[in-house]
C-alpha cells in the first residue's frame, strides 16, 4: 500500500501558495491508519524511551495509539491555554504564522528519555518548541517521528542534533 495515496492535497490552505497535507482521508482508512502506526512504531524498534510527547492534535492522534502498543506513557502537548495545572510555554514560529504550545510542568522528570511524535515536520518549529521545554527540565529527546516530511522546508536543519525519522517524504 502506498500510504502518500491516502493523503489528501488541499492546494492554497491554509493561505495561498501552501498545499497542505491532509491526514483525515488516511485517518478513515483502517489499513491506511494501521500501516500509518505499524510504520511509525517499526523506527522505534532498538531505542530506549520512557514516554511518548503528542501535540495537539494530530500528535494525539499518532501519538497515543504509539504508546498504547508500546506500553509507554503518553504527555500531551497543548495549545495556550489548554492546560489546567502550572505549565511550561514556548512560542514558535509556523511555516504561516505563530503559536504557543505548553506542557505541564510536572509531566517530565530529569533524566526521562522521550520520543516527540506527530504527523508532520515542517519548518521545524513545533518540534524544536517541545525538545526546548523537554530539555529544560533534564529529560532528553531521544528520537522525533513524523509521518510526514515536508523536505523543502528544511524543517530537519532546525533539529539537526537529533534522531529524526520520517515515514514519507515530500
Amino acid at each position: 500500500m502506498n500510504l502518500k495515496d491516502k493523503i489528501r492535497n488541499i492546494p492554497d490552505f491554509p493561505e495561498k501558495g501552501i498545499i497542505f497535507r491532509d491526514v483525515t482521508t488516511l485517518l478513515k482508512d483502517a489499513e491506511g491508519v494501521q500501516e500509518a502506526i505499524q510504520s511509525m512504531e517499526k523506527v522505534l524498534e532498538g531505542i530506549d524511551f520512557d514516554l511518548v510527547l503528542g501535540p495537539e492534535s494530530r500528535g494525539f492522534i499518532f501519538g497515543m495509539p504509539i504508546a498504547y502498543n508500546m506500553k509507554k506513557g503518553f504527555v500531551p502537548i497543548r495549545k495556550k491555554g489548554k492546560l489546567p495545572a502550572e505549565v511550561f510555554s514556548r512560542e514558535y514560529d509556523l511555516e504561516y504564522g505563530t503559536a504557543t504550545i505548553e506542557m505541564h510542568k510536572d509531566a517530565l522528570q530529569k533524566g526521562q528519555k522521550v520520543v516527540i511524535v506527530d504527523d508532520l515536520l515542517a519548518t521545524g518549529g513545533t518540534a524544536k518548541a517541545i525538545v526546548e521545554m523537554v530539555e529544560s527540565v533534564g529529560a532528553e529527546v531521544v528520537a522525533l517521528v513524523f509521518l510526514i516530511e515536508l523536505d523543502f522546508l528544511k524543517g530537519r536543519d532546525a533539529l539537526h542534533d537529533y534522531n529524526i525519522k520520517s515515514i514519507l517524504h515530500y
